[in-house]
């Protein structure tokens, strides 16, 4: 088995909104459920030892465009959300994250060390990240507090504008390239980031958005859960000149295991073989190179191929890359150990 570190999901968000309905987030997680993607006992099961989890805060006006007879669709951008309603929401995921840690359903995690420490005593090692930054604000006070509850990742936006920048809509097929970039404040943001160590997490980010991140960041480049727009050309999905400035900041790409981006038509269909993540791994290894590769599931916040189902079933598709040629030590590179460089390197550790 290939012990993953996984680059994304939304785990926090079911736990949150389950939690709403009167359900124990702890006992969800840790006892297990039949709903979802993640809990401790199906990603044991699946080798799934850890990963990004999102602090995602839902728009509720999002509704997902139909595809034409010609599988195109354009789903229009969700408003803008309130900044204190965002911040209240961001503080419940977070208290379910750090209640998780205390309850030792999960390790939240700070360092690589921690990451590998967790993974050596098979506890599920969380990070916690943030997916648009609504709940910071644009005078970033709240950033800090985060920062001290354990926060180390944050992408400045989700698919829809926000006080730091802009984000793409979901649509095929379209370019990346759909409004502005960042604003005085997302650039504001970005230095803070680089300050304290944060990773910067350009999933979501338009085109402009992911060069004005570029120009100023002091770290790899990275998107967590994207895949290859040559192969799949949603606005969400990476040009090949986004990914040659991946490669040359010696970055990193998560595949996403969501359909809807894998799928040569762009279709949100669970009946889509494995054959798609490999043609898309495969793209970004010879495009980029197998050091800057690795996995970004969107468990819990996507529709994935049925074949993988949820977290227990992960290593199918280690076992998918092991048949067509891909050897133990790049498995192991795919898997986790390319994460663990880059945030070791964003987090400033001398060994990780």
């Amino acid at each position: 088995m290939q012990f993953v570190f996984d680059g994304h999901n939304d785990v926090l968000l079911r736990l949150w909104t389950h939690s709403k309905d009167g359900s124990d987030p702890i006992a969800e997680f840790a006892d297990g459920t039949t709903v979802g993607h993640i809990d401790a006992h199906r990603a044991r099961e699946g080798g799934l030892s850890g990963g990004l989890c999102a602090i995602y805060i839902p728009s509720g006006d999002l509704v997902f465009a139909d595809p034409d007879a010609d599988g195109r669709y354009v789903t229009p951008m969700a408003a803008p959300l309130d900044p204190l309603p965002s911040l209240a929401i961001a503080n419940e995921m977070a208290a379910i994250a750090l209640r998780l840690d205390q309850a030792g359903a999960w390790r939240l995690c700070r360092t690589v060390k921690d990451i590998r420490g967790a993974m050596a005593d098979d506890i599920f090692a969380a990070v916690m990240h943030m997916e648009g930054c609504e709940a910071i604000g644009a005078d970033l006070s709240a950033l800090e507090v985060f920062y001290a509850a354990g926060l180390r990742s944050l992408g400045p936006v989700w698919s829809r504008h926000n006080v730091f920048g802009h984000g793409v809509p979901f649509a095929f097929p379209m370019s990346p390239d759909t409004a502005p970039g960042l604003t005085d404040a997302g650039f504001a943001l970005v230095r803070e980031c680089n300050r304290l160590g944060i990773l910067i997490d350009l999933a979501h980010i338009t085109e402009k958005g992911f060069w004005d991140v570029a120009k100023k960041t002091d770290q790899p480049l990275v998107a967590s859960h994207s895949n290859a727009h040559a192969l799949t050309p949603v606005a969400r999905n990476l040009t090949d000149k986004q990914l040659d400035a991946i490669r040359e900041s010696r970055g990193l790409v998560g595949i996403n295991y969501a359909t809807a981006m894998l799928r040569a038509d762009g279709r949100s269909d669970s009946d889509t073989p494995l054959t798609d993540m490999i043609r898309h791994i495969d793209y970004l290894v010879n495009r980029i190179g197998i050091d800057c590769v690795a996995l970004g599931s969107d468990f819990d916040g996507a529709t994935i191929p049925e074949e993988i189902g949820d977290a227990a079933g992960n290593q199918k598709l280690i076992a998918a890359l092991r048949e067509v040629g891909y050897a133990d030590a790049d498995l192991a590179k795919l898997a986790r150990e390319n994460w663990l460089r880059i945030l070791a390197q964003t987090w400033r550790e001398d060994h990780a």
